[in-house]
């Protein structure tokens, strides 16, 4: 599966690596990122996509927004990926 546009993202590489993100945007190989706290919407995280391991995709109203380009709030995202991670078993202690 390929990554695309509000799917979750676990970083690999770089000072971010094991931190979740949100896929804003595509732009060839590179991903513009964003949770919402380090990242913040206004000033997304462009990372390279073999840089970045797939998680899965959000049925949370952000991801919904995000997809539709609608106006999503770093709060949004935050509380998302916080209720997306805490229902998530697999996760180790990051």
């Amino acid at each position: 599966m390929d990554i695309a546009k509000s799917h979750i993202v676990k970083a690999i590489a770089g000072r971010d690596a094991g931190s979740y993100f949100f896929v804003l945007a595509t732009e060839g190989d590179f991903l513009l990122l964003a949770d919402g706290k380090k990242r913040r919407l206004e000033n997304p995280k462009r990372k390279r996509r073999k840089h970045v391991e797939l998680i899965g995709e959000s049925a949370s109203p952000a991801a919904e927004k995000i997809r539709s380009d609608e106006k999503v709030t770093n709060s949004e995202l935050r509380r998302a990926i916080a209720a997306w991670s805490s229902g998530n078993p697999d996760q180790e202690g990051s």
